[in-house]
């Protein structure tokens, strides 16, 4: 099974090329389900549990990973399937990830292969479809000459029903003397997950800020060559824009390096907000041009990060 994530470390070229890499997983049921790679830390056979007690419904126990406490949770129950039921016969594996700066593994079913493919092959999920609150996006495979249709699993809404993330704003941080000007300018949020989009407008929305918000980079970009195409400056319209990784149709890299390679839009202040890895991200920013990194969830951070754009822009030497 570990076999399964060997070469992880070897697929960073695929970031910034607009690629991705899915793991495919089960959760004993026809469907066939899915989770960005650079979010796995490993695949194992479901291992002894520790029940806590008072925990919630979706927690199935802990397990230890090398001295390491680590949460499990039932994805079948946390996406609204029955729970898993732990019968011999049922094929259970650990899906180990870190989202969010914490490490939690996801007790699924079957994990079948690891497949390359392009974010543009990565569609939003039908507004039609009973699961779609729980997906970021679909793709689809071949097999046997058939279409199978993948479902990506969209794990910050999975975690945000666990976990009660606070938006609130530390005192310390927030810079009332900003506040006034800081009322009505625009801020462009970019992020396939609906919890994450809230997350940051909720947090933003405090300051004053106007939230505009974009669900892929494809749409992020050409939302700004609209703009351009109108006459409009792009650092007019918004103070910063704030792009998530991964997304269907254009990832964040790939939309950031768009933008400065567009000289009616290179000066954009472009912080990434992202669940993945903060090593690997941070030369990723600095590969593609991004102007800070944020670590999800951080609400001080992000204030932090629009507090410093304003006062830049106030700056007497601008």
């Amino acid at each position: 099974m570990t076999g399964v994530l060997n070469t992880v470390d070897q697929r960073t070229n695929l970031v910034g090329e607009n690629r991705l890499e899915l793991l495919l997983f089960k959760l004993n049921s026809r469907q066939i389900f899915a989770i960005n790679v650079f979010k796995v830390k490993e695949v194992i056979k479901m291992p002894t549990l520790t029940k806590m007690p008072g925990s919630h419904n979706h927690i199935t126990g802990v397990a230890s990973l090398r001295g390491e406490p680590v949460p499990v949770i039932d994805l079948r129950r946390a996406i609204g399937f029955p729970p898993f039921h732990g019968d011999q016969e049922e094929e259970q594996n650990l899906i180990v990830t870190e989202y969010n700066r914490t490490t939690q593994g996801f007790l699924v079913g079957q994990v079948r292969n690891i497949i390359n493919t392009a974010w543009t092959e990565i569609q939003p999920p039908p507004k039609t479809a009973g699961r779609a609150n729980y997906l970021t996006a679909i793709t689809h495979i071949q097999e046997q000459e058939q279409i199978q249709i993948v479902e990506i699993i969209d794990v910050e809404k999975v975690l945000a029903e666990i976990i009660d993330y606070d938006v609130s704003i530390s005192e310390e941080v927030l810079d009332r003397d900003l506040l006034d000007n800081m009322h009505g300018r625009k801020v462009l949020i970019v992020d396939d997950s609906t919890t994450a989009r809230n997350q940051v407008k909720g947090t933003l929305s405090q300051l004053g800020l106007e939230i505009i918000e974009c669900r892929d980079g494809m749409e992020a970009y050409n939302l700004l060559k609209s703009w351009c195409d109108q006459g409009k400056t792009v650092t007019d319209e918004i103070l910063l824009m704030i792009t998530d990784a991964e997304m269907p149709e254009m990832d964040g890299y790939r939309l950031t390096y768009e933008v400065r390679n567009d000289a009616r839009m290179k000066d954009l202040f472009i912080t990434l907000n992202t669940s993945l890895s903060g090593s690997f991200n941070e030369a990723m920013v600095k590969k593609v041009g991004c102007d800070r990194f944020i670590s999800k969830f951080q609400p001080d951070m992000l204030v932090e990060v629009a507090q410093d754009r304003l006062r830049d822009l106030l700056s007497p030497n601008k």
